[in-house]
């Protein structure tokens, strides 16, 4: 049985339904086609959750699917940026209190705006990071939207 991390106590304080999915981590391959293939869903399921800084927003998260990439000029008009760009890699468990491979939204350290790809509607069931590597959190993307407030818009390519 999987560990509750602090993503999926939220969830449980939330009533919201979700299922945690285990999977053997390779620390040399994070890539989220590596977290489709080991929790069986398509890579176009499975979520990635960066951490960006823009220069009026500050620092947010952004929300893509696993086949995309974050396409910053489109993130940037969505969000009222002139500019935004990733964070450092060093600066991530820092402003969010997780590592690399398990950035999640959910019970991050800081509220922080969160900016999600509009395909994130089309499923009935995605896959985010439950907060640490090899484990993921499979939930219905009208929940995620709630929980997280996040803004839709159209941020990959």
């Amino acid at each position: 049985m999987a560990t509750k991390t602090n993503a999926a106590r939220l969830l449980d304080s939330m009533g919201i339904a979700y299922s945690l999915h285990e999977y053997d981590v390779a620390p040399e391959d994070l890539s989220a086609e590596a977290v489709a293939r080991k929790v069986g869903l398509p890579l176009e399921q499975v979520f990635k959750t960066l951490v960006v800084r823009g220069d009026r927003t500050g620092v947010f998260f952004a929300v893509v699917p696993g086949n995309c990439e974050l396409n910053l000029k489109a993130t940037a008009k969505l969000t009222g940026d002139r500019r935004v760009e990733p964070v450092s890699l060093k600066e991530v468990q820092p402003l969010t209190g997780y590592i690399r491979g398990g950035v999640t939204v959910l019970g991050a350290k800081k509220a922080y705006p969160v900016f999600a790809d509009e395909t994130l509607e089309l499923f009935e069931v995605v896959s985010i990071s439950a907060g640490q590597r090899g484990l993921q959190i499979f939930l219905a993307p009208v929940d995620y939207l709630r929980i997280t407030n996040a803004k839709l818009g159209a941020i990959s390519t």
